[in-house]
């Protein structure tokens, strides 16, 4: 299981005045309470900040390193903020967030993969637009897994997203997503996963209880990566109780420490 910590992101308000006031302890505070909650890795997002977003990516990605020895993943769809954050990274495998089939795209991020040897996001998606249903979206796995691996990236290095869409605005959202998932995995068996899973509640009320739930649905059917807020305790409980039912924790003993640490709530 990857998690990504979610929070050190410029459409977040809070994230956005620190970078605006070059707040480096609020940032270097958010880095090392993800990490602290349970995070692998930590997404670096300044994308809002168009006019400036190289100059912020590489101030972000240089204070977080400076607060967490823990690998980044850099995200932008701006490939040159990709680079410029990139070249910054000291710890471990780093991570692009993202690249699709859209041709444009594709061509302007492969080299950076292959440059900076990163792990990639890979959206279900092309130039003909966000996929409907899960076929839409495997056809656009299929092509993605085709030419990502002929250009060298290993299998294991590539993490499809497929697509959450919000369920208040298409209710067949959340079983797409699913069978997507159980239709990459079938066929692709060493890829891995990730995707912004809030995204299957926007509009709704109680959104973190979509959320823990829908958690659960895409873990069993082979969802091993998330990105999301590691400093929601009932969220990260959702996790490791799902890893300790499904065999994935030896022994519980992830369940277990996290119990001890007390990284999420749970009952006396």
């Amino acid at each position: 299981m990857l998690i990504i910590g979610e929070l050190i992101n410029t459409s977040r308000k809070p994230i956005k005045e620190a970078v605006e006031k070059r707040d480096a302890g609020y940032i270097k505070k958010i880095a090392k309470e993800q990490i602290e909650a349970g995070a692998h890795y930590i997404d670096v997002n300044c994308g809002t900040m168009v006019f400036n977003e190289v100059e912020m990516m590489e101030w972000l990605v240089t204070n977080v390193q400076d607060a967490v020895e823990a690998p980044l993943c850099i995200d932008s769809p701006n490939p040159e903020a990709l680079e410029a954050g990139l070249r910054l990274c000291r710890y471990g495998q780093p991570m692009i967030n993202s690249i699709t089939d859209e041709k444009e795209r594709f061509d302007k991020v492969l080299p950076l993969v292959l440059k900076y040897r990163a792990k990639i996001v890979a959206l279900c998606m092309d130039d003909t637009g966000m996929p409907d249903t899960a076929e839409d979206r495997m056809r656009v796995a299929r092509n993605l897994h085709a030419k990502l691996t002929a250009a060298g990236v290993p299998e294991e290095d590539i993490y499809f997203d497929p697509l959450v869409k919000p369920v208040s605005s298409v209710e067949t959202a959340g079983i797409e997503v699913l069978e997507t998932i159980k239709m990459i995995k079938e066929q692709y068996p060493k890829v891995h996963f990730t995707c912004g899973l809030s995204n299957v509640s926007y509009g709704l009320p109680n959104r973190k209880v979509l959320n823990r739930y829908f958690v659960v649905q895409t873990m069993a059917m082979g969802m091993d990566g998330y990105i999301l807020d590691p400093t929601d305790r009932d969220m990260m409980g959702a996790i490791y109780a799902s890893m300790a039912l499904l065999g994935q924790d030896a022994y519980c003993m992830g369940y277990i420490t996290a119990h001890r640490k007390g990284l999420y709530r749970h009952e006396s």
